[in-house]
């Protein structure tokens, strides 16, 4: 029906006067602007997301999983049976079925009694506030096919990141920054790049726009010197002018993008940078983020600029904090980057959680922790110890926006390998959160080519309903 009376308008554009067309054009985009809030499926109970996500595949055997088992046989061999038919991404063949036990402790925490390891003492503060996901499962076990499955709920190319269709399912409520905001720590991007946060078939206007802690938050956003504000928006008013009487001849979405890109870059000039100048936070707040320098590049300061960005009304945002790949060897050393790793989010993680509810943001923003896939209960040797990538069994956890405190869903094995009870594939991973949200993961779809496509494929997928308030 949507395409049929978009065909529609576009056949009274093309054939009406200029003049008439363009007022007429105008009128329908101040009323059906794409970033418009827009109605539910059903009432919501959290309208933003914050997803911390930690590239590379953090070892949940190192985190949130404790097997003492494991411990125990450190450099046995694990039974044949778990491994019989399994693909793994890399693995020394002659090392394939060595038990590597984690060299850190465990501890339970909170009233809920959950098992956090020794390298996150602050988030084991908050566990009793937090639902720990210990069964989740993924069918890509490469890191740049797996992190396109966990955003876009698939391996292949050209489909909308989960950030892209919620902010096309409901919009936003800033209209001076994007409703889909990327924000990236560590040594270098994610492996996958750009497509992680695009908008695929949707229309662009939904893309995650990365913002950069240093220089212009983004490329080319400050006006030259020499320019004026009054010739800046002359210039502005032009570009809208061509950009709409093409509009008016072809009919094409994407030239509406491109004019609503124009202006949200002409007030960005002024909010992007105000967002980015955190100098008015106390220092209180610094600290408790673990904040050295208030102008530094780091998981710490974009956790902050998470807080700010869903306090200016911004609908979703992303962090991707890169480095968590520990295979073993000098660079990928499980025993010695693995607790950098963790000292380098784990204040910051229970920060922005504590900042958010005492600012009562949390109750209306699903805050979300994990990476692509886990890591296998047996070593990778290399140099030294590592684990190989693990798609049958990963942590992941999930805070505020309805979600429940102090449970831990889900049972795998003695050894961490597989789910035992309750296994949570990536697809109910996405239905729940558009869930929860107020949107219905099977209603939500675009149609591209003939074909119909939503965030959770065509599988089977369900709403993770014992984690929900």
């Amino acid at each position: 029906m949507n395409d049929l009376l978009s065909q529609t308008r576009r056949h009274f554009f093309s054939r009406c006067g200029i003049g008439v067309g363009s007022m007429a054009l105008g009128s329908l985009m101040a009323r059906d602007a794409a970033l418009a809030p827009k109605k539910t499926h059903f009432p919501a109970k959290a309208k933003n997301v914050i997803f911390l996500f930690m590239a590379g595949g953090p070892s949940q055997l190192e985190t949130f999983e404790h097997k003492p088992l494991l411990t125990k046989l450190n450099g046995k061999p694990i039974p044949e049976s778990y491994t019989k038919g399994k693909r793994f991404a890399f693995m020394d063949s002659s090392h394939r079925s060595d038990l590597l036990g984690p060299k850190i402790a465990f501890k339970q925490h909170g009233q809920s009694g959950a098992w956090v390891s020794d390298y996150l003492p602050h988030t084991a503060k908050i566990v009793d506030d937090i639902s720990l996901v210990t069964t989740c499962k993924t069918d890509l076990f490469n890191h740049a096919p797996a992190k396109l499955y966990m955003n876009t709920g698939s391996g292949l190319f050209g489909r909308p990141s989960m950030g892209a269709w919620v902010t096309y399912g409901l919009g936003s409520e800033c209209d001076n920054l994007p409703g889909f905001v990327v924000l990236q720590s560590g040594p270098r991007g994610p492996r996958g790049g750009a497509v992680l946060w695009g908008s695929g078939v949707l229309p662009t206007t939904y893309q995650g726009v990365p913002l950069r802690n240093q220089g212009d938050p983004i490329v080319n956003l400050s006006t030259p010197k020499e320019i004026s504000v009054a010739q800046q928006r002359q210039v502005v008013n032009a570009v809208r002018e061509l950009n709409m009487k093409r509009l008016v001849e072809t009919g094409d979405d994407e030239i509406t993008t491109r004019i609503n890109a124009y202006e949200m870059a002409y007030r960005m000039q002024t909010s992007a940078p105000e967002l980015m100048d955190t100098a008015g936070e106390s220092q209180a707040t610094l600290d408790m983020y673990g904040i050295k320098d208030a102008k530094e590049t780091s998981f710490a300061r974009n956790c902050l600029l998470a807080r700010r960005l869903v306090e200016r009304g911004v609908r979703f945002v992303q962090l991707y904090d890169t480095n968590w790949d520990h295979h073993g060897g000098p660079t990928e050393n499980l025993e010695k980057h693995m607790p950098l790793k963790c000292q380098d989010i784990d204040q910051a993680c229970a920060a922005l959680f504590k900042d958010l509810k005492q600012r009562g943001l949390l109750d209306d923003t699903i805050v979300i922790w994990g990476g692509e896939f886990g890591r296998t209960p047996m070593g990778e040797v290399r140099e030294s110890t590592g684990r190989n990538h693990h798609i049958d069994a990963f942590t992941m956890w999930f805070a505020g926006g309805g979600f429940k405190g102090g449970v831990t869903y889900g049972q795998t094995d003695e050894f961490g390998f597989g789910a035992v009870e309750n296994p949570v594939h990536v697809h109910d991973i996405h239905a729940t959160i558009l869930h929860q949200l107020g949107l219905d993961h099977e209603r939500l779809t675009v149609r591209s080519q003939g074909l119909d496509f939503r965030l959770t494929g065509v599988d089977p997928a369900k709403v993770i309903k014992p984690i929900l308030a």
